[in-house]
């Protein structure tokens, strides 16, 4: 691993505790130009863990709080009349961030919940006809409670399959909790992280990524592994051309964490739960199952060259 991405990652690991994985599955969701969607229960550490990776990656954050009256212009921003000038000017919304915070995303409206679709799709936003661009690099980690939850509003299949990755964090081992119950100093020690990279540095990663090799066999691999997911008589909806670009798309950036310039089947195997289980819809008697168990099984019947 490139040792400043160790140290973001480990500086991440001292306040967001026993979630080595998580942490790393974020870095690469980042490096792989995609965005997060991090679904769990409230009170978990998602926003510990959008927080603290702003800080150590040095660039800038904004939290956007979705409620049920929140409106879209809210997030874009929008055109305001100065009547002493006589003129109209464009005043951007908390959207013009290099990393965004879009915390419990399914608790607004889906009017609204579409208007991150072409932020996140093109990096950019559209205001009464003007374009504006927004800062590079540009990372969403969008938070989501459980669709059981009072007041939630499910996203639509076509915004999920824009997130790149979806994690669950789950609870912490007890020793960790008991960690950190022992010291509940959270906010101070995300003031306390020191700033590892710029934004320079990573939009140089980025590049990289994009030219970590990605030989035939392991392209084979990963539409074996797709149209399993299509051909299943467990899924109502298998991994769209998307999905598969991004199985590809998170091997790299794993690859080039683990400090190679080429794909090996295990980079598949890593991250393909992460990035498959949003994009899977089972059908009707497995309905109930974990999406994260499907793919682990599919998985298991892909072979492996």
């Amino acid at each position: 691993m490139p040792q400043p991405l160790h140290q973001v990652i480990d500086a991440v690991g001292q306040v967001v505790l026993g979630k080595e994985r998580v942490i790393r599955l974020a870095v690469t969701t980042l490096l792989a130009r995609g965005h997060l969607l991090l679904e769990d229960i409230p009170g978990i550490g998602k926003t510990t863990l959008a927080l603290s990776l702003a800080r150590a990656l040095g660039l800038q954050f904004g939290r956007i709080q979705f409620t049920s009256d929140l409106l879209p212009a809210d997030i874009t921003g929008t055109t305001v009349f100065n009547p002493k000038e006589q003129t109209f000017s464009f005043r951007p919304g908390p959207i013009f961030r290099q990393v965004i915070l879009a915390d419990e995303i399914n608790r607004a409206t889906p009017k609204t919940q579409s208007a991150l679709l072409e932020s996140m799709g093109e990096g950019q936003v559209s205001v009464e006809g003007t374009t504006y661009r927004l800062p590079q690099p540009f990372f969403v980690v969008a938070t989501q409670n459980p669709i059981e939850q009072y007041g939630t509003f499910p996203l639509p299949e076509s915004q999920l399959d824009r997130f790149f990755m979806s994690l669950r964090m789950d609870y912490p081992a007890r020793q960790m909790e008991k960690d950190l119950l022992s010291r509940l100093d959270s906010r101070r020690r995300i003031a306390a992280i020191t700033p590892v990279l710029k934004a320079e540095d990573v939009l140089a990663a980025q590049e990289k990524v994009q030219h970590v090799k990605a030989a035939d066999p392991l392209l084979e691999y990963v539409l074996d592994i797709v149209w399993a997911t299509r051909r299943s008589d467990r899924l109502a909806m298998g991994i769209s051309p998307r999905g598969a670009e991004a199985i590809v798309m998170a091997a790299k950036a794993w690859a080039y964490l683990g400090g190679r310039d080429y794909c090996q089947p295990e980079d598949v195997q890593a991250v393909a739960p992460a990035v498959m289980r949003h994009r899977l819809v089972p059908r009707g008697d497995y309905s109930g199952m974990r999406r994260e168990q499907v793919v682990e099984e599919l998985l298991a019947t892909v072979p492996v060259p």
